[in-house]
């Protein structure tokens, strides 16, 4: 696709930023797609790669006015169970990174903005099943608070200065390409790698923990669409309610015995098995759909199967 817009992704090698710029890069080319992170990473091998804190606004500005950028791809992050050993930190990152972005498309150095939300900002007084795009959000952790304030500060920042910000409410995410980053729903990408290396898996959470998933590819295709999308097409300015299949820890081990027979489940919840109980347990995107047409691809059979396929490649 010919474009003549620069997109910086700010913490390019987490789970979700690992694949978005391989994807981006793809789509825009390799000239017109910036990772960025803390630290210098194996991304610096494949393309364009710049040393970015967030926090700090001078450099931040530097690098933007460097690569003449003009989309922001926000990741940089402390996620949910990581964010409850540091909240300080977690709010900080979380809440400021992501003003001094706004900050830019207010003064209208960068143009458009992607900022991902999460479940996380609902809370244990939500609705559990099919929780609607507006409902009652009253988050009990730290993740979940800067989730649930980030998108007040995007839906403000739209309608006091006409910054073209979008998000989505991403449910667990599941991929095989990278390492998970301290999620609570990360047992369902360790499940597989556990699986294939000894046959076992000792779970954090309990096995009827029913929680929203989505497979990377369907993450992918949703975070590209919307910022694809014309913007008359985004009516909602906070962040979109974004659903692929629920599934508890019970049901993916069933089905990954499809695939390795003998494999067996124990379970062990901890600190994160909290924070599950207070999310939903199944997710209406149906906005997502209306508004600018989203639709998932994978469900949790054909999922699973992806996964074990292609992690049996990387080993090989």
């Amino acid at each position: 696709m010919p474009t003549t817009d620069k997109i910086l992704v700010i913490g390019s090698s987490g789970q979700l930023g690992t694949e978005l710029v391989q994807n981006l890069r793809s789509v825009y080319g390799l000239e017109n797609v910036i990772a960025s992170d803390i630290k210098m990473t194996d991304q610096a091998k494949e393309g364009l790669f710049e040393v970015v804190d967030v926090l700090n606004a001078a450099g931040l500005l530097e690098v933007i006015k460097k690569h003449g950028v003009t989309q922001v791809y926000l990741l940089a992050a402390l996620l949910s169970a990581t964010a409850e050993k540091n909240p300080k930190f977690a709010w900080d990152l979380n809440m400021n990174g992501l003003l001094n972005v706004l900050d830019l498309a207010k003064e209208k150095i960068i143009q458009k903005i992607y900022w991902p939300s999460s479940i996380a900002v609902f809370g244990p007084n939500t609705p559990k099943q099919n929780t609607p795009q507006f409902t009652i959000m009253e988050p009990s952790t730290v993740y979940g608070i800067s989730k649930q304030a980030g998108e007040r500060w995007c839906e403000y920042y739209f309608n006091k200065y006409a910054v073209d910000v979008r998000s989505l409410r991403y449910p667990g995410l599941i991929g095989w390409k990278s390492a998970p980053g301290g999620g609570t729903t990360d047992y369902a990408v360790h499940i597989f790698h556990e699986a294939l290396k000894s046959g076992s898996y000792e779970c954090f959470l309990s096995e009827n923990s029913t929680l929203p998933m989505m497979y990377m590819p369907d993450a992918i295709k949703a975070t590209i669409g919307i910022m694809q999308a014309d913007a008359d097409k985004i009516k909602i300015r906070s962040s979109y309610n974004l659903a692929g299949f629920s599934f508890s820890p019970k049901e993916i081990a069933h089905e990954i015995r499809n695939h390795i027979p003998d494999f067996t489940i124990t379970y062990k919840p901890d600190s994160r098995q909290q924070i599950a109980d207070s999310w939903p347990q199944s997710i209406d995107a149906s906005r997502a759909g209306q508004d600018w047409g989203w639709k998932p691809e994978f469900d949790l059979a054909g999922m699973t199967a992806d996964m074990i396929r292609n992690l049996k490649g990387k080993k090989s």
